[in-house]
């Protein structure tokens, strides 16, 4: 699909195997979900402009790549978004991090918003939005919705598991926004999860129900 990008690296399919076993700890979990955001981050940002810059080695003088002062935001949607994010944090300690609070109706699977808060300066910057899973899509659309209503305009959008259903709505009401994966699988059940997918990142990464 244009614009979608599956990560097949070997060390992101093997984490996302073991995430998916459902005897694995709550710790375990949460270990895995941010070993898997900072692989997934390597690739998001895979393209980022660079420029060279003069630096003095312990031998010599010489020039080398620095990314091009492009300014990031990561965008967690609330709850097991945070832990996402955090992997990518351990690889871009400097970014910027806006929280989007939104939550799935369990009748109409719309989604709810209860919090936001983001940097000022969205226009200028390069905004990811995490999210472990996207099933119907209607968090990560609203997610994007909220973002570009407070000016941002280079969005990216990333997640561990996508359903094909949400993958293909959310690219049609904002195809400008790229999209990565770790991996898409057969569908929806009746309940609006992704099957055979992962369960409810948020209750396994935090020991809820």
């Amino acid at each position: 699909m244009e614009g979608v990008t599956i990560v097949d690296h070997p060390l992101v399919q093997h984490k996302l195997t073991l995430i998916r076993d459902k005897t694995i700890s709550t710790k375990s979990f949460r270990e895995l979900l941010k070993e898997i955001g900072m692989l997934l981050c390597y690739e998001v940002t895979r393209d980022l402009p660079l420029t060279d810059v003069e630096v003095e080695t312990p031998l010599a003088h010489m020039k080398s790549a620095k990314i091009a002062g492009k300014k990031l935001v990561f965008v967690p949607v609330l709850r097991a978004g945070v832990t996402f994010v955090d992997g990518m944090l351990d690889l871009v300690p400097t970014a910027r991090v806006a929280h989007i609070g939104l939550y799935r109706e369990p009748h109409s699977f719309v989604a709810v918003e209860y919090f936001f808060k983001s940097p000022s300066d969205l226009q200028e910057r390069l905004a990811i939005v995490v999210s472990p899973v996207v099933a119907t899509a209607n968090t990560a659309v609203a997610a994007v919705d909220r973002l570009k209503e407070r000016g941002a305009k280079d969005i990216r959008m990333v997640c561990l598991l996508a359903a094909p259903e949400g993958v293909e709505r959310f690219r049609g009401l904002h195809p400008d926004v790229r999209f990565w994966t770790a991996g898409i699988d057969e569908g929806l059940d009746a309940n609006a999860y992704i099957l055979p997918g992962l369960g409810d990142a948020g209750d396994r990464a935090y020991g809820t129900r």
